[in-house]
């Protein structure tokens, strides 16, 4: 879309001379004039001067392939970005383009979705303009038992982001939860897709819903006491394409070193782990157990400490944790 690219060569700042931007896109003066007018239409503060051309002075909080141009340029992560304004899920949304031929690190990022979802089924509110809801398809070079490991090694990847874009670092709660202030800012959700006839993996989805500026009104009276985003946190809220550009460079990352750096991902991981040292109760259709967080093993299970001292190595399951998302 020639606005698109248009936006991308004026965010490599400096002036652009009309001229210049026709002979690089290939198309005609009145062509680029025409997509400037629409960009300043959508919000973009774009000066222009005689003989020294246009100039990107300010941009409104939009998700467009121009606004990450430069984010996904050589990144294996986000080579094929598609961005919309609406969708039921991201996660879906892969899935459904996955019936075709895609490459790997196809990214699918939303303004809203109508139908978000979370851990067992569970709905995740994602209000428009709010937050940044991102969804990755990825083919690992990996054992089927290796798989289930992306999604701590995604938590991690969240937190670096937000401490790349933010300067501060939130934590973990096991085994996916990304906590800031003791309340959830980021949930992710990772699916999979096996061959039937093989059992052979075909593809993961990395779904994550980070929230940006959300209010206690936007979560409503039900979420808002576990739920915080960055501009409550911080106080300011960052660009949704900022935050985008900063999460797609560390799932980049993520999926580069995956499975081979492991040792170093279980070790940031254990780092970022707010459940560890803290009492904790596990709810399972039988009843409740309360019980002591005592390690994260090296296949991310977490291990915990009964009244009685007896350990077990739980692998997955609901956990909830003194201090964290309301439990106190």
């Amino acid at each position: 879309m020639l606005r698109d690219q248009v936006l991308s060569l004026l965010k490599g700042g400096g002036e652009l001379s009309g001229e210049a931007m026709s002979r690089a896109l290939g198309v005609s003066r009145a062509a680029v004039w025409k997509a400037i007018e629409a960009l300043r239409e959508e919000g973009y503060a774009i000066s222009s001067a005689p003989r020294r051309g246009y100039k990107l002075e300010g941009s409104p909080d939009l998700l467009s392939a121009g606004e990450l141009a430069a984010a996904v340029a050589g990144r294996r992560v986000g080579q094929e970005l598609v961005c919309l304004e609406t969708v039921d899920s991201t996660n879906n949304e892969v899935k459904r383009r996955a019936v075709d031929a895609v490459p790997d690190g196809l990214v699918v990022i939303a303004g809203e979705q109508t139908g978000g979802r979370g851990r067992r089924g569970r709905a995740f509110l994602s209000p428009a303009g709010k937050g940044l809801y991102l969804s990755a398809l990825l083919r690992p070079a990996c054992g089927l038992e290796q798989v289930p490991a992306l999604t701590a090694w995604t938590a991690v990847a969240v937190c670096d982001a937000v401490e790349a874009l933010c300067r501060v670092r939130p934590g973990i709660k096991w085994p996916n939860d990304v906590i800031l202030d003791g309340r959830k800012l980021c949930g992710i959700l990772t699916e999979l897709e096996l061959e039937a006839e093989t059992a052979q993996l075909r593809y993961v989805v990395v779904g994550l819903g980070l929230n940006i500026s959300q209010t206690e009104a936007d979560f409503g009276p039900e979420v808002a006491p576990a739920a915080v985003s960055l501009a409550q946190a911080l106080g300011t809220a960052p660009r949704r394409a900022d935050a985008a550009a900063a999460v797609i460079a560390a799932l980049d990352r993520m999926y580069r070193e995956f499975p081979a750096h492991g040792a170093e991902w279980l070790a940031r991981y254990r780092a970022d782990c707010l459940t560890l040292g803290r009492s904790v109760r596990l709810l399972r259709p039988g009843g409740e157990e309360e019980a002591e967080a005592e390690a994260i093993d090296e296949s991310f299970a977490l291990v915990v400490r009964h009244p009685g001292g007896r350990r077990e190595t739980v692998s997955s399951g609901e956990v909830s944790v003194r201090g964290l998302l309301g439990y106190v």
